[in-house]
């Protein structure tokens, strides 16, 4: 049986749900339906991210990212008190080990400011005061960071979502879809649906997505895994809440770094290496075919020649425990070996363009009937809400055209 709706939405992780969410606010009236492949909501990047509400404090002013991730860690609190979703503020420090690293600290407190972030910079003795086992030569404290678990928000998110009507397919895989004068066909394992416009939230998938709908993706999805360790039980008090170091600004990844989970868990990581499939959580998790595409894609060539020793680094630390002991105890003097078990990993979607650039902000592109999401990294989760408005917004803009035809 074929049904029909106003809006298909591809993708079942925070940025679909809130996309559903907002397209349900925007609109009661409008019938909506989300498919995603696998049988559980939030299966992929937003449920092994380390779960930190972002304050907006690394990105350019007047970027997507900058905008949305101060107003969505603003809203994601909202939402998590209006829901009874446990979650805290406890606000973060940003760390420099360094005497080399205090003008890159300075800028990023320069940064913060701009974006209307809560900063405050902080003397070697002050972050002591507030992690007495972190090494420092000077800090930041950035107070409107906070915590949740993704899943719990997606949880309520999909509660929501049924209770509005929406129809909610998972198992739902797509294998083919065409974009017609009149409206979209989406077939999925589960049979077809039509609707009026397409949005592609498909991550790790969404250049294919976009390509199936015959719009050309200007960028490419290189998957980039990041490697998490956790310290063990009775050495979580090394660390009292969130620890991040002074990130290298050529690079979109934070460095690693110490969270304290909304489960009492402390996180460690991640680190950055090339996933060898598109959701390659581990070395033996192998797609030859997807793997030879990401490594003939000449976005990939560029990266590789300027970024090896990057790279290598990063390697070095994901087969080596050894190697990323060193690199945490640059933080955090007194963990050892014994101190870190393996933890979940999870693998970023990030777009790259075909001359190596890696795009630092969120990207959302489209044709008449569709809209493309096509790089979402961190902070999408923490944004979520603003952007499932613009997207809404973008919807509601579709098909105010497509009526006056």
């Amino acid at each position: 049986m074929t049904l029909t709706y106003d809006v298909v939405v591809i993708g079942g992780g925070i940025v679909g749900l809130a996309t559903a969410y907002a397209l349900t606010e925007r609109d009661p009236g409008r019938t909506v339906a989300v498919v995603e492949k696998e049988t559980s909501w939030a299966a992929h990047q937003t449920g092994r991210n380390s779960g930190v509400i972002h304050s907006g404090l690394y990105y350019r002013p007047g970027s997507l990212k900058a905008r949305f991730a101060v107003e969505g860690a603003r809203r994601m609190v909202d939402f998590c008190i209006r829901h009874s979703i446990a979650h805290d503020v406890p606000g973060k420090l940003v760390v420099a080990t360094s005497v080399h690293e205090l003008p890159r600290l300075r800028t990023l407190f320069e940064r913060g400011l701009a974006n209307g972030v809560p900063v405050a910079e902080l003397t070697t003795e002050q972050v002591r005061e507030h992690e007495p086992h972190v090494l420092s030569v000077g800090g930041l404290h950035v107070a409107s960071t906070g915590i949740v678990d993704y899943f719990d928000v997606c949880r309520t998110l999909v509660r929501l979502l049924h209770e509005r009507g929406v129809s909610l397919r998972t198992g739902a895989e797509v294998v083919d879809l065409a974009v017609h004068a009149d409206e979209v066909v989406v077939q999925t394992r589960l049979g077809e649906l039509r609707g009026r416009v397409l949005v592609n939230c498909a991550g790790l998938y969404s250049d294919r997505i976009a390509a199936l709908a015959g719009d050309p993706p200007p960028v490419r999805i290189v998957p980039f895994r990041g490697e998490y360790h956790e310290l063990v039980p009775s050495r979580r008090g090394l660390v009292r809440g969130l620890v991040y170091p002074v990130p290298d600004p050529a690079f979109p990844f934070l460095g690693v770094h110490l969270t304290r989970g909304i489960h009492g868990d402390v996180h460690v990581g991640p680190n950055a290496v090339l996933a060898l499939r598109r959701e390659g959580y581990s070395w033996a998790r192998i797609a030859p075919g997807e793997l030879a595409a990401t490594l003939a894609y000449p976005g990939m060539w560029h990266i590789a020649r300027r970024h090896w020793r990057y790279g290598a680094g990063e390697l070095l630390r994901s087969v080596a425990k050894p190697a990323m002991v060193r690199e945490v105890q640059r933080l955090l003097p007194e963990v050892t070996s014994a101190d870190l078990v393996r933890a979940p990993a999870g693998v970023r979607a990030q777009a790259v363009r075909p001359d190596g650039e890696l795009v630092d902000d969120f990207l959302i592109t489209g044709g008449r009937r569709t809209i493309h999401v096509l790089n979402a990294p961190s902070p999408a989760a923490t944004a979520s809400l603003p952007i499932g408005d613009e997207i809404a917004k973008r919807v509601a803009e579709r098909l105010g055209e497509l009526a006056k035809r």
